[in-house]
C-alpha cells in the first residue's frame, strides 16, 4: 500500500472581490462579494515508501497548499488524502508522529535560545525520554556538522546553521514522511550542496519518503528520480525525469568550433539535412539545434566534412524540460494518461 495517496484532492478559496473607485468600496464595505478560487483541483497521485518525490510548478500552482492538506494543516474541499494509513486533518496523534514538514522560509526554532532547547521541548511533545534524546541529537548533529553549534542562540546562526538545526528539530521523532517545502530557500551554494547530502543520506539509512518541492533544479536533480509537475493546480506530469526528458523529445544543442572563421558555407554543409537549425557564428564558433532523430547523421557530416578542432553536443537544462512540462508543449499528455498517476483533467 503507498504511503502517500491523493485521490482527486481539491482545495478551493473564497476571495473576497472589490470593484475600483469610492463606490466600488462602500459597496464591499456593505455587501461584499466573493468568488472562488481552485487552488489544486483533482490532484491524484500515489508514493511508495522510501520514495524520494520532487514536486514542481510555478508560484502559486499550488504545491504549498498540496503539502499543507497532506500534512493536515489544510482541509480538502474535494478529494481524499491517505498518509501513512491516516485521514490528515484528523490530525491523530499517532499520524502527527509519523510526519514532518519542514518550510523554508518558516522556522520552529525559539529565537533568542539555543537550538537545544527546541529539541527537548520537541522531544517533551512526541514523548520521548533524555537518554534517547541526546542519542538521536548526537547522531543528527553528526550527520549534518552541527554539534558545536547548539549551545549558541538561534540568532547567532547563519540561515545555513539554522536550517541545519531546523532539520534535527523536525527529524527527532523519527518521522516516516518528510514535506520539505524549499528547505534550501535563500541559503548559499555550500550550505545547499550539505543539505542534499544530508537529506539522501537519511533517507539512504533511514527508508523515510520525501516530497521535496524547490525552485532549486540542482535540489530535484540531485535528489529525486521522479517528479511531479503542478500547473494553476492541476497535474500536468508524473513520471520519472528521464521520461520527462524522451516525453518532450527536446533537441540536442550542438556547439563546434573551427581552425578557422565559420563561413556560410560551412553553415549550410551542417543544415543541408532536415531537422537542423543554426542559432548563431561567433568567429570560429558555430552553434546549432538539432532533433534527437537526426543527431547521428548531423554529426558524421560534420566530422567528414569540416574536421571540428572541437565538438560538443549538450541537452538542454532541466529549467526548460520543466517549462514545457508546464506550457503543455508538443501535445504532451496530462498525468492521467501516464500509468503511475490517475488525475483525470488537465490544466
Amino acid at each position: 500500500m503507498p504511503i502517500i495517496q491523493a485521490g482527486k484532492l481539491s482545495r478551493s478559496f473564497k476571495v473576497p472581490v472589490r470593484k475600483d473607485g469610492v463606490g466600488g468600496s462602500l459597496r464591499h464595505f456593505f455587501d461584499r462579494q466573493y468568488k472562488h478560487t481552485d487552488a489544486v483541483k483533482d490532484v491524484s497521485f500515489d508514493i511508495e515508501s522510501g520514495e524520494r518525490v520532487g514536486f514542481l510548478g510555478q508560484n502559486g500552482a499550488g504545491k504549498t497548499t498540496t503539502l499543507k492538506m497532506l500534512s493536515g494543516l489544510l482541509l480538502p474541499t474535494g478529494g481524499e488524502a491517505v498518509v501513512c494509513g491516516f485521514t490528515p486533518f484528523d490530525k491523530k496523534p499517532a499520524f502527527l508522529a509519523q510526519i514532518a514538514l519542514v518550510m523554508g522560509n518558516k522556522q520552529q526554532l525559539l529565537w533568542d535560545l539555543p537550538a537545544k532547547d527546541t529539541f527537548q521541548l520537541n522531544a517533551a511533545i512526541y514523548g520521548i525520554d533524555d537518554v534517547e534524546m541526546r542519542r538521536r541529537v548526537d547522531e543528527l548533529s553528526g550527520m549534518l556538522e552541527v554539534s558545536a553549534l547548539l549551545d549558541q542562540p538561534v540568532r547567532k546562526l547563519s540561515l545555513g546553521e539554522r536550517m541545519k538545526c531546523e532539520l534535527l528539530a523536525s527529524l527527532l521523532h523519527r518521522p516516516k514522511v518528510l514535506f520539505l517545502d524549499e528547505p534550501t530557500l535563500g541559503l548559499d551554494v555550500n550550505a545547499q550542496v550539505a543539505v542534499r547530502e544530508f537529506l539522501k543520506r537519511y533517507n539512504e539509512a533511514t527508508g523515510a519518503t520525501i516530497l521535496l518541492t524547490s525552485h532549486y533544479m540542482a535540489d530535484i536533480t540531485a535528489l529525486c528520480s521522479r517528479v511531479l509537475v503542478i500547473h494553476e493546480g492541476q497535474l500536468v506530469f508524473d513520471g520519472d525525469l528521464s521520461d520527462l526528458t524522451a516525453r518532450f523529445q527536446p533537441k540536442k544543442e550542438i556547439q563546434i568550433k573551427l581552425d578557422r572563421p565559420v563561413t556560410d558555407v560551412d553553415v549550410a554543409l551542417v543544415v543541408a539535412g532536415q531537422g537542423v537549425h543554426h542559432t548563431k557564428t561567433e568567429g570560429r564558433v558555430a552553434h546549432f539545434v538539432v532533433e534527437p532523430a537526426v543527431l547521428r547523421e548531423t554529426l558524421t557530416r560534420i566530422l567528414a566534412r569540416l574536421d571540428p578542432k572541437d565538438l560538443s553536443v549538450q541537452d538542454p537544462p532541466i529549467e526548460e524540460l520543466i517549462g514545457r512540462a508546464i506550457r503543455g508543449d508538443h501535445g504532451a499528455e496530462r498525468a492521467a494518461k501516464n500509468p503511475r498517476s490517475s488525475s483525470s483533467e488537465p490544466a
